[in-house]
């Protein structure tokens, strides 16, 4: 019996020193975790312990002698602007209860310029290779892998992006859930994400809108807002496609190239201010502002550059972004100023407003990136700085559409008045062209009356003199050739007068025309068996007529009275003139009367009547009543 129980006890006592030990070896919970009950996601603040550095040594020999904290305020927010260019060490055990070897990934943040991991154990400190997630490939993300019952320290040597954005959160994320994790990430900011590319489509259509009116009008103002849309819009797109990414450009883009592309894009605003207000006329203080603000802008990017890539610090750094900020905010309060200073320019005012909710909505983003932490707590979208900025650029945006439609009305408003100045100049230059040439006709035929008058008129007076004398001389043996000679030259010596008459421009009034027929007819008649009665009224109007149309009048009215003295076989003839809108002279005789239907013994004289009348806007009639009636009619 003794020897059946001994061997109990033995095996009894084998098998307690074999799992004794193994109890033993299981890590401290509160300082060490437990990978293999890593799911999603597992945060290491509670856990990890931190120590700065900014030795130049490698991480193997500076590790040792570092000084782990749990200071839990480098966890808090950003990192302060002093830890970003110095080396983050951070110190976390884990161990894996699992039966099988467990893969996680260890990942501290996005914006790290490169993660080192190290190990610590029994044999020392050693680097660990840098496995990235095989799908995503994100340089955020380190693989640690632990056998079963294994445990280790870690150490994460941290490179910051020289960023103000750059926060610490380090967790631990399973192996399979990675793809998981950055769609939770993203899915938080997708609201904002797609009212950000709405709104860089709305700018795409500007770029197009004023690439479009560039080209048409070349008008410069365009041109640099298309510029500033494009820098503001490319900005705003490639922060939002590439946020919480690690890839190289992403890190660019974070680290230096955002503050590159806002500041390119808002020299093209200002250069887009300068010319649509037209400050270098009407605006020269606004012209030395924006001329200040070029200025500091083009320094500004200058030294950021120097400072991101030639210097180990990044206090200077941040201080010219944030500084820069700052002073263009205070520009815009100039600007505003300035505005309400001059109230009554309609298009400064529609910029006033744009401007002025730009700068309210932008000094929210300002404070919503400051502080962080509180804007976080805000519901919805109003946790988020970018929606403020957006929100201001649209309303900018709106107003500005505002002004270019105003500004465009004006634009038009003033095309149409120097079109009709212009308009009009040249009318002036065509009336004066035409009073020169009229005031030259009036000359010549002045000149042309004058000589008639005082040459062809006094040979005519000679000739009819000197067949007078030569009848009384020869009395009652008189040839027939002399007597035809004399009424020749009385004749020619009427008809003569007649056409100086005519180009006188002094006769150019209808008061003249009117008593000029009378006196005509009566004298026409004097010696006739007609009985010729004209009359005229009262008052007739001292209207001007031309001399062409003064000239026609009157012979068609000359052709009339002939007619009548000819073919008419009457005894008398009534010339009855009206004035008003029309002049009216109507021509009347008690004669046999017109036959309608055989006029060719009139010859061409009653077609030379209509040619004249119709030739200068005017009218003729004639009919048959008891006698013949002409009608002659001119619109005055």
């Amino acid at each position: 019996m003794k020897l059946p129980q001994t061997l109990f006890f033995t095996v009894v006592l084998s098998l307690c020193a074999a799992v004794l030990p193994a109890v033993a070896q299981v890590p401290d919970t509160s300082t060490f975790t437990d990978i293999s009950t890593v799911v999603l996601e597992f945060k290491l603040q509670g856990k990890a312990k931190t120590a700065i550095s900014d030795g130049a040594l490698p991480g193997e020999k500076i590790i040792p002698g570092l000084p782990f904290t749990r200071d839990r305020g480098i966890y808090k927010g950003p990192l302060t602007n002093g830890l970003v260019t110095k080396r983050i060490f951070v110190q976390f055990s884990l161990y894996n209860s699992a039966d099988t070897v467990t893969t996680v990934y260890f990942c501290p943040g996005f914006y790290f310029r490169d993660i080192l991991l190290y190990r610590l154990d029994q044999t020392g400190i050693s680097r660990q290779p840098s496995v990235l997630p095989p799908e995503e490939g994100n340089r955020a993300f380190r693989q640690i892998r632990l056998n079963p019952g294994d445990s280790a320290t870690y150490v994460a040597e941290l490179l910051p992006l020289k960023t103000y954005n750059n926060k610490l959160h380090p967790r631990l994320i399973g192996a399979s859930h990675v793809k998981a994790f950055l769609a939770q990430l993203h899915a938080h900011y997708s609201r904002a994400d797609l009212i950000t590319y709405l709104f860089c489509g709305l700018l795409l259509m500007m770029i197009l809108f004023s690439l479009t009116n560039f080209f048409q009008g070349g008008n410069k103002e365009f041109l640099y807002y298309s510029g500033y849309a494009l820098f503001l819009g490319g900005l705003l797109f490639l922060q939002t496609l590439y946020h919480l990414n690690t890839s190289p450009f992403g890190l660019f883009l974070e680290g230096y190239f955002d503050f590159i592309l806002q500041g390119t894009g808002i020299v093209f605003y200002i250069l887009f201010m300068k010319k649509f207000l037209e400050t270098g006329l009407r605006h020269p203080f606004l012209s030395r502002l924006y001329n200040t603000a070029i200025v500091l802008l083009a320094g500004s990017m200058l030294l950021f550059t120097l400072l991101h890539f030639f210097s180990g610090t990044y206090v200077p750094e941040f201080l010219v972004e944030s500084m820069t900020k700052i002073l263009l905010l205070v520009l815009v309060l100039a600007y505003l100023g300035y505005g309400l200073l001059h109230w009554n320019d309609h298009l400064l005012r529609y910029l006033f407003w744009g401007n002025l909710f730009l700068f309210l909505f932008s000094a929210l983003s300002q404070l919503g990136i400051l502080f962080d932490e509180q804007f976080k707590k805000l519901p919805g979208l109003l946790n988020s700085s970018v929606l403020y900025y957006e929100i201001g650029i649209f309303l900018e945006l709106a107003f500005f559409l505002a002004g270019l439609n105003y500004k465009n009305r004006q634009h038009i408003i003033s095309q149409t008045r120097e079109r009709e100045a212009l308009k009009a100049q040249n009318l002036l230059k065509e009336y004066e062209k035409e009073i020169a040439v009229y005031k030259a006709q009036q000359e010549e035929r002045q000149r042309i009356s004058a000589d008639m008058h005082d040459e062809l008129g006094a040979g005519m007076t000679a000739i009819r003199l000197m067949s007078e004398i030569a009848r009384n001389k020869m009395k009652e043996n008189t040839p027939l050739e002399i007597e035809k000679i004399s009424q020749s030259a009385d004749d020619v010596l009427n008809k003569m007068n007649a056409i100086i008459w005519s180009m006188n421009s002094g006769n150019d009034t209808l008061d003249n025309l009117v008593s000029y027929i009378r006196s005509y007819a009566i004298d026409y008649f004097e010696n006739t068996p007609f009985d010729c009665r004209v009359s005229v009224p009262d008052q007739v109007p001292g209207a001007e007529l031309s001399g062409d149309k003064r000239r026609n009048v009157f012979l068609a009215v000359k052709e009339t009275l002939n007619n009548v003295l000819k073919h008419a076989g009457g005894d008398r003839v009534e010339i009855i003139v009206y004035t008003g809108s029309h002049l009216r002279i109507l021509i009347r005789d008690n004669g046999k009367g017109i036959d309608l239907e055989n006029i060719r013994r009139f010859g061409n004289g009653l077609k030379n009547i209509r040619r004249r009348m119709e030739n200068i806007g005017g009218r003729y009639d004639i009919y048959r009543d008891n006698g013949t009636v002409t009608l002659l009619e001119l619109p005055l």
